[in-house]
């Protein structure tokens, strides 16, 4: 007991006592905050998913199947993920018009952000697919512009041209220009291929790669960009480029050859 008392008395006592009263706290707070949190995350989503499901109903299930499986009308969405219906939707793509051409064009969105959230959580539910990318996957932080131009040239020029000012390809269809579109949808597409437009992977182009194609069609695209070569020619690329040398140029040769060889025959008559 002396000991006891002894012990109690000492200058350190009150700090020891304080230090495993803090201890205590913080286990406890660590064991049982997260677990709330969790819950909460998980009752926010399944509300999403439940709203989701309701505007599905609404705007999707009569192409779509009622549990997304697709029909006659329209593909299977289980494992397109929530990126796909984030990009199609916003982008009015979807839901479709009831009559339409070779391919569905971009026009006016009816969804708010907020239903779009939603939507896209529902079709998240059916299966595992691309998720809707962050600002860091998509932003400029950190990206390469010349290689950003590089990978384009390769992947994605053939369609959509060098500036990305779109093209023309068979059977009515057209790869659209990518002027104006925001970072996060040009994202989305690569994750996604919607449409005619093959998809890229992380595993083709790594998140890094696509940070740096968005960055090359935003510097390219600017409103503050400079040409540096003059007359951009409409950015399509040699085929329109070639078309002026060859009119203009070589049209221009021949006009002054012709005036060349007038002048000369005149001057021998006289």
């Amino acid at each position: 007991m002396k000991k006891l008392s002894a012990r109690r008395r000492h200058p350190l006592a009150a700090l020891v006592v304080l230090l495993l009263a803090l201890a205590c706290t913080g286990g406890l707070y660590a064991a049982f905050a997260p677990a709330e949190k969790a819950q909460a995350d998980d009752t926010a989503q399944s509300l999403a998913i439940d709203e989701g499901k309701k505007l599905y109903t609404v705007g999707c299930a009569s192409c779509h199947g009622t549990g997304g499986q697709g029909g006659s009308d329209g593909p299977s969405l289980v494992g397109v993920g929530a990126a796909a219906v984030d990009f199609q939707v916003s982008t009015g793509r979807m839901p479709a018009a009831t009559s339409q051409g070779a391919q569905v064009p971009k026009k006016k969105n009816i969804y708010t952000q907020a239903q779009i959230d939603q939507l896209a959580a529902y079709i998240a539910s059916l299966g595992a697919g691309p998720a809707v990318p962050t600002k860091e996957q998509y932003g400029p932080e950190g990206a390469d512009i010349a290689k950003g131009g590089e990978l384009f040239r390769t992947n994605c020029a053939q369609c959509h041209n060098f500036t990305g000012k779109g093209g023309a390809l068979t059977k009515g269809k057209f790869a659209p220009s990518l002027t104006d579109v925001e970072p996060k949808h040009i994202y989305e597409a690569m994750q996604t291929g919607p449409q005619n437009m093959p998809s890229f992977p992380d595993t083709t182009l790594s998140e890094q790669n696509k940070k740096d194609i968005i960055a090359y069609l935003n510097a390219v695209n600017g409103d503050e960009t400079e040409n540096p070569g003059g007359l951009e020619l409409g950015g399509l690329g040699p085929v329109s480029e070639g078309l002026f040398g060859w009119i203009f140029g070589l049209g221009t040769l021949i006009a002054v050859a012709v005036w060349v060889a007038a002048r000369t025959a005149k001057a021998k008559k006289s």
